[in-house]
């Protein structure tokens, strides 16, 4: 099959796979640079994310912006994209049926953008794309390789902003994500 992101996003936009496409504005595909080394993974748009189509606008997005600021990775240099394409009822979690019903966008994403890092934002995406048991208090910043993946998971944004306690601990995360990053950009050369 000869893929682009332009079918994806269409087929994305028509999807009725599950019960979501009913209640969304817009279908949230995914943005940034489709040649990204790094792909940030969410669990599902919020209500912001559903009003523009766009994934991380609101004020977990903006706090993501920060982190990425920080550490010199501009936001343009990485893709951005979650499991789920719609909205959940009320920023509910993803029902698995919902994510599985969903989940062949996302790895479709994956195999075209080919990206060399990819961090799970939140737990969810790291049950999903890690391991089912994954304990994101104790594992977050740790490498796991799948594939030709290097795959960590951080705390999620919204996270951070009801429990601000964390965001140092978020800070160290984004900082192994950049020195790896930088390892990888500097083997290429």
């Amino acid at each position: 099959m000869n893929d682009s992101f332009e079918i994806l996003r269409a087929e994305c936009e028509a999807c009725t796979r599950c019960e979501l496409h009913t209640t969304r504005t817009n279908c949230v595909f995914g943005t940034g640079n489709e040649n990204a080394d790094i792909l940030f993974v969410g669990e599902a748009p919020g209500d912001n994310e559903d009003k523009t189509g766009i994934p991380f606008v609101g004020r977990a997005g903006q706090l993501l912006d920060q982190y990425l600021y920080a550490v010199d990775i501009p936001r343009e240099s990485v893709y951005i994209a979650n499991i789920l394409k719609c909205r959940p009822p009320k920023n509910r979690d993803p029902l698995p049926a919902e994510e599985d019903a969903c989940i062949d966008f996302l790895r479709r994403q994956v195999k075209l953008i080919n990206p060399k890092i990819i961090v799970c934002l939140g737990r969810i995406s790291a049950m999903r794309l890690i391991r089912p048991d994954y304990k994101i208090t104790r594992e977050h910043g740790e490498w796991v390789r799948k594939g030709n993946f290097l795959i960590t998971a951080v705390y999620h944004p919204a996270l951070l902003l009801r429990d601000p306690r964390r965001k140092e601990e978020m800070l160290v995360d984004m900082k192994k994500i950049k020195h790896e990053l930088d390892r990888i950009k500097s083997e290429r050369n």
